[in-house]
């Protein structure tokens, strides 16, 4: 075998087509462009913005514009005065939330607010809580232990714990 000798796999090299070069080349007289109109004429394509002259989606919908961030975090909110139905030194974690029907889930990350008021010292884990929530707490005598969020994101890794979602914590 010698280079003058190596070519192409046949079928792999397609010859382009040339519109336009008379009937017999078979794309000949109006070159696949139709017969007549404006998408006949040179410079005549319309992009797919535009729809006639009738007013384009994306002009009819401005309040959908924007992206949608899929990796986001929906926390379930708990609010302090939904805390009432606890004993003096419970505990309250994602799974007790749960089981007492405040919560859906206790696989949700949960997110203690400080709407209402304590009147008992409570140990109150959670992922999230807010510095009012946290003030009112630990003014009854509780204490706050902030749960880490671990998010699985396939090749990414994970969110939330180990060195690679160190950075992306909340």
């Amino acid at each position: 075998m010698k280079l003058h000798e190596i070519g192409p796999v046949p079928g792999s090299r397609k010859r382009r087509k040339r519109v336009g070069r008379g009937t017999a080349a078979g794309q000949g007289k109006s070159a696949g462009r139709g017969t007549k109109g404006q998408g006949a004429r040179s410079g005549g394509v319309k992009g797919a913005y535009f729809e006639g002259g009738q007013l384009p989606l994306v002009r009819r919908l401005p309040f959908r514009r924007g992206f949608t961030n899929i990796f986001k975090v929906h926390y379930e909110p708990v609010n302090l005065c939904r805390l009432e139905g606890f004993a003096a030194g419970a505990e309250v974690s994602p799974e007790t939330l749960a089981a007492a029907g405040i919560v859906k889930s206790a696989e949700l990350p949960v997110a203690i607010l400080g709407h209402g008021d304590l009147d008992r010292p409570l140990v109150v884990k959670a992922h999230r809580v807010s510095a009012s929530a946290k003030a009112k707490i630990e003014g009854a005598g509780g204490s706050v232990d902030v749960l880490p969020w671990e998010v699985n994101r396939g090749r990414r890794g994970s969110v939330g714990g180990g060195p690679v979602g160190e950075s992306l914590r909340r």
